[in-house]
C-alpha cells in the first residue's frame, strides 16, 4: 500500500483513502459525452459503469435524479484520500532516502550555452545544478520568466466550504452535478465547491472568499439536487488557488527545447493529488534515463503548448 511505501522507521502516514467513488450526473445534454467517456474508461478496463436514471434512484434515493439522463459511478480504486498527509508523507520519506531540503526564494535562473547551471536564491547565494526541475506550482510562471521561458500557467482562486445537515445520505460517492458543483462527505458533515463562470475568473494571488457565496450560489445548487440540503448550516470555508494552463487546463510536464535540463510539472489545474506520485516517478525517470519508461507521457509536453494544439479533456471537475 502507499502507507507501507512511505513508512520511515515503521512510521506510516494516515493517507485516509476512502474508495467511495466519483458519481458524475448528466443531463440529456451531457449524455453523449458522458457515454464516450464511459467507452474509453472501460476500455482502459476502468471499473466504472454507466446508470440510467432508475438506477441513480435506486442506488441514491436521496439524489434528485428527474432531469438526468445518465450517471458514471466510479466501483473500486476511486475516492478521495488526506491530500496534506500525502504530502508530507513523500516529503518525509524523500529525506529518509538523502533528499536536502532548503528553504529559499529563487530570483534568478542561471543560463549559459543553452543549458540551466543553477540558481540565485534571494539571499544571494547561487545553487548549482545539473537538472531544475520547476514544481512551483502558483510561482511557476514567474520562475520561468527568470529563465526566458513564457509558460501559460496562471493563479487561479477556488474556495472550499464545510457544511452540515441533518440530510442521511448512505454510500454517498463524490458527486458532480452537471451545474459544475460537487460535494462529498467529510466527517459528520460535507464539503463543496463550484469553480466560477469564466467572466468571473481572473487571475488572482489574494485568499478573499467572495461574500454570501454558499447562500447565493452553491445553497441553491445542493438543494436542488438533493432535496434534504435545504436544512444546510455552513461552518467553515478557505481558499486556495489552481495552478492552471489556460491553454488546455491540463499538466506540461518534461523538458523545454530552448533548455534541455530544465523540467517542467506545471499547470496541473486543480488534478495536483490525483497525477502527482505519477509526476515524479516521470520526473525521476527523465533525470535518471533522459526518457519517460513507466509510462509515456510525452503528449503532455511543450510540443502541443509551442504548437498551440491542445489537449483537451471533458467533464474536468
Amino acid at each position: 500500500s502507499a502507507g507501507d511505501r512511505l513508512a520511515v522507521d515503521g512510521v506510516s502516514p494516515e493517507l485516509a483513502f476512502n474508495e467511495a467513488g466519483y458519481l458524475f450526473l448528466a443531463t440529456e445534454a451531457g449524455r453523449a459525452t458522458l457515454q464516450s467517456n464511459h467507452r474509453m474508461q472501460r476500455r482502459e478496463s476502468a471499473d466504472v459503469m454507466l446508470l440510467s436514471p432508475a438506477e441513480i434512484n435506486t442506488r441514491f434515493p436521496w439524489l434528485r435524479h428527474t432531469d438526468l439522463a445518465a450517471a458514471s459511478l466510479g466501483l473500486s480504486g476511486e475516492g478521495w484520500i488526506d491530500a496534506h498527509a500525502l504530502m508530507h508523507g513523500l516529503r518525509r520519506k524523500a529525506m529518509a532516502l538523502g533528499a536536502a531540503v532548503r528553504q529559499g526564494h529563487v530570483v534568478d535562473v542561471v543560463v549559459a550555452q543553452g543549458r540551466v547551471s543553477g540558481v540565485v536564491l534571494q539571499d544571494g547565494t547561487q545553487v548549482d545544478c545539473g537538472w531544475l526541475i520547476n514544481a512551483a506550482g502558483t510561482g511557476a510562471t514567474a520562475l520561468a520568466q527568470r529563465a526566458g521561458l513564457a509558460l501559460p500557467v496562471q493563479s487561479r482562486k477556488r474556495c472550499v466550504y464545510h457544511f452540515t445537515s441533518p440530510a442521511q445520505l448512505p454510500k454517498c460517492p463524490l458527486v458532480i452535478d452537471p451545474t459544475g458543483l460537487y460535494f462529498r462527505p467529510e466527517g459528520r458533515g460535507f464539503l463543496c465547491g463550484i469553480a466560477p463562470p469564466a467572466d468571473e475568473d481572473p487571475e488572482c494571488h489574494d485568499f478573499e472568499l467572495p461574500a454570501r457565496d454558499f447562500e447565493e450560489r452553491l445553497w441553491p445548487l445542493l438543494a436542488q439536487r438533493v432535496p434534504a440540503f435545504e436544512a444546510a448550516r455552513l461552518h467553515s470555508a478557505w481558499a486556495g488557488h489552481y495552478d492552471l494552463n489556460v491553454l488546455d487546463h491540463n499538466l506540461i510536464l518534461g523538458p523545454h527545447p530552448a533548455l534541455p535540463n530544465l523540467l517542467f510539472a506545471n499547470g496541473f489545474s486543480g488534478h495536483g493529488v490525483q497525477h502527482a506520485p505519477a509526476v515524479g516517478r516521470a520526473l525521476s525517470e527523465l533525470v535518471t534515463w533522459g526518457a519517460f519508461r513507466s509510462l509515456d507521457l510525452s503528449a503532455l509536453g511543450w510540443r502541443r503548448v509551442l504548437e498551440n494544439q491542445p489537449l483537451l479533456e471533458l467533464n474536468v471537475v
